[in-house]
């Protein structure tokens, strides 16, 4: 279950971090509530997920799927640039996220 909770943290944190740009500085009411809200469920589920899983490994795959995950959809809803180098950057972490759930 702790595997599940730390993806699930995860894809929360990618969720808050998409919803904070919607907030424009906190100035937008209905989005700043939403973002809040994700980040307070994103944390819950990581505070679980880490009662079973290191500490350093759990935090780092949590904020792993956050990186890629907004760094993937900043490119595909946000039209940020998608250069060779910048996928290729985005592998490696998913690499790292790879290598440390094999070593937990």
């Amino acid at each position: 279950m702790a595997w599940l909770y730390l993806v699930i943290a995860g894809l929360l944190e990618v969720a808050w971090a998409i919803g904070l740009k919607q907030t424009e500085g906190w100035t937008r009411l209905v989005p700043s509530m939403i973002t809040v809200v994700l980040m307070i469920a994103s944390f819950y589920f990581l505070s679980h997920a880490i009662k079973e899983i290191p500490l350093g490994t759990g935090y780092a795959i949590w904020t792993g799927i956050g990186a890629v995950g907004t760094a993937s959809l900043g490119i595909l809803l946000f039209g940020e640039p998608a250069s060779a180098i910048r996928i290729a950057c985005i592998g490696l972490i998913i690499g790292g996220i790879v290598g440390l759930k094999l070593a937990a």
